[in-house]
């Protein structure tokens, strides 16, 4: 019998162990890597191709949005399964367009658990709760002009300065140039018009590129 093979990204040692617990408790499941940020999660995921994502959706370095971005661009076909503390029909619709297929909230059983990633391993979609009627259309009429739209290294640099990262830790992570990291965070104060460190951790509060 082919094994179910999963990767759990969390960036708590204590969420991790329960998930693993819970999901090797099914004969045939296995969990094939873990990961204590987004970033570990997109590489370690292309790299070994499991069967399903299990996802934090707020994470340090990359958040579950953008991993889930990223590794939906190289893989489309991934099954990602998103784990969140709080429930809200606009994420739902976000992580729909980001290409994720369910999202649990880390209050439910571990009998939802299970039937979420059976549900995405199995091709279905999985939203607990606040489920969408359907998927959001691709044009709507915004009521106002839509924000500056970064690219997702972009975005992965926005997450990191609202942390609180240096441009020289920046580029270490990236392995970029910190003269590379310098032109971006210029580019993006640029774009945003936004002229400071507090601004720019706001801004990345209201996309949900961090959690308050």
């Amino acid at each position: 019998m082919k094994k179910l093979r999963i990767l759990i990204a969390d960036d708590h040692p204590l969420v991790r162990q329960g998930l693993r617990s819970v999901l090797e408790a099914q004969e045939g499941w296995i969990v094939c890597a873990e990961a204590e940020d987004g970033r570990s999660a997109v590489q370690l995921g292309l790299g070994l191709n499991p069967d399903v994502f299990l996802i934090d959706v707020t994470m340090p370095v990359l958040n579950g949005l953008d991993a889930t971005r990223q590794i939906c661009r190289e893989r489309p076909e991934a099954a990602i399964l998103i784990l969140t503390m709080h429930e809200s029909d606009q994420l739902s619709e976000d992580l729909i367009r980001a290409g994720a297929r369910g999202c649990i909230l880390k209050s439910d059983s571990p009998r939802q658990l299970l039937a979420a990633v059976e549900a995405v391993a199995s091709g279905n979609q999985y939203f607990t709760r606040f489920a969408p009627n359907h998927a959001p259309a691709e044009e709507t009429a915004p009521a106002s002009p839509k924000p500056a739209r970064l690219s997702a290294r972009e975005r992965e640099i926005v997450q990191l300065l609202a942390e609180g990262r240096t441009n020289k830790d920046i580029a270490t992570l990236l392995s970029i140039s910190y003269k590379t990291v310098d032109a971006h965070r210029a580019n993006i104060m640029k774009r945003l018009a936004i002229h400071s460190v507090a601004e720019l951790v706001r801004y990345a509060i209201r996309e949900r590129i961090i959690q308050a």
